[in-house]
């Protein structure tokens, strides 16, 4: 479930960022005739800053609709990578923006100087400068859905959540409260390990 749906909201935000990034820069696509016609940073700023303002439980409940729409059901593991996917794009696109507006603006301005488009300095050179930090970031990312993934189980998501509120908390068993605690906090030091280790790691290729 939190695989699925990192997955997903990592390659979507990665593009909603890049176009967040790209057509607000005016050294990239801000004076382009189609952002000016129809604005599409401010659209895009829009649409991710009303993702990010919803509550997740709130969320998951309200696109209860399109949840059923996409996976047939709106219970269940399968049904809460919709629901997952959706509430994570927005905080992964902020992520990616942020990284991008953090490359230096000498080394843009050079490859706009050598020739290369708009394009190309942005894929091609901008998220190689700031592949460090995306990896934090993306790192973060998973590490916010191993914490919805908990909460959809209390609204019928499964998992680990579901397992708390069913077995644990309806039936008293506290061991399993603590067992179920216990792996959610083996599996976000393990995911924050793993990005740690691997953003260092490229830090030091560069």
């Amino acid at each position: 479930m939190v695989g699925a749906s990192g997955a997903v909201s990592i390659i979507l935000g990665t593009l909603v960022g890049a176009g967040l990034t790209f057509f607000s820069d005016p050294a990239l696509g801000r004076d382009w005739p189609i952002n000016r016609r129809l604005r599409l940073d401010q659209i895009l700023s829009l649409i991710v800053n009303v993702g990010r303002s919803l509550p997740f439980l709130v969320l998951m409940v309200a696109i209860i609709p399109f949840t059923r729409m996409i996976m047939g059901t709106s219970i269940g593991t399968r049904a809460a990578i919709v629901p997952l996917s959706v509430g994570a794009i927005p905080f992964a696109a902020r992520v990616v923006e942020s990284s991008l507006r953090e490359v230096d603006r000498g080394v843009v301005e050079a490859a706009l100087v050598m020739g290369a488009s708009p394009s190309q300095v942005v894929f091609r050179v901008m998220f190689p400068e700031a592949l460090p930090s995306l990896v934090m970031g993306f790192t973060l990312t998973l590490v916010s859905l191993v914490n919805f993934s908990a909460m959809a189980g209390a609204v019928g998501g499964g998992g680990l959540g579901d397992l708390a509120i069913r077995y644990g908390y309806q039936r008293f068993r506290t061991d399993v409260m603590l067992a179920t605690v216990a792996v959610l906090i083996a599996l976000v030091q393990l995911i924050q390990w793993a990005g740690h280790a691997l953003a260092s790691a490229i830090d030091r290729r560069r």
